[in-house]
């Protein structure tokens, strides 16, 4: 049966900062109670990772990067759903940042910006300006698995600790189910 756990050995993050990125090892205060898991790193694709460890779709959240464009000015932002949703990128995340073009941000330039590896990539540790877009359900999820900044490991926090991350913003971000 699969749950928010899966057959992992989970170790909290503040005495295993080696097994994340250096962003998010700094940034792991911000994160009470998170716990990190060393992973196969050819396994750390979201679909792929919740069959390989038992870990419950619902009880994995991807962060995505995009860039949005207003004139001159570029935003980059995170947005955090669960694995089970899509994000409405172009209408809700697109108005929520007030730009008028937004698309996925490249990935050299996010792994430069970030010091965070693409399939790896999680809030805890983003730039300070950045802003981390999280939706409710997310919150409500209780514990969630996220990203540790590196495809080696994984992060089990409570998806109510990432509304408290420096510049989140909670409201609802998904396409609804047809």
């Amino acid at each position: 049966m699969s749950s928010a756990e899966g057959n992992l050995t989970w170790l909290p993050l503040e005495d295993h900062p080696e097994l994340v990125a250096p962003a998010v090892a700094t940034a792991s205060a911000s994160a009470p109670g998170a716990r990190v898991a060393e992973i196969d790193g050819s396994l750390a694709d979201t679909a792929t990772f919740c069959e390989a460890y038992g870990v419950a779709p619902e009880s994995s959240a991807n962060c995505v990067v995009v860039a949005g464009r207003r004139g001159e000015n570029v935003t980059h932002a995170a947005v955090m759903v669960l694995a089970t949703d899509r994000a409405d990128i172009n209408r809700i995340v697109r108005k929520e940042l007030g730009v008028r073009r937004i698309s996925f941000a490249d990935q050299a330039e996010t792994e430069q910006s970030t010091g965070m590896r693409q399939g790896g990539i999680t809030p805890i540790g983003l730039p300070a300006d950045w802003p981390i877009l999280v939706d409710q359900a997310v919150v409500d999820a209780g514990p969630v698995v996220i990203g540790g900044g590196v495809r080696d490991s994984k992060i089990l926090v409570d998806g109510a600790v990432l509304a408290g991350l420096p510049n989140a913003r909670v409201l609802p971000l998904t396409i609804p189910a047809d």
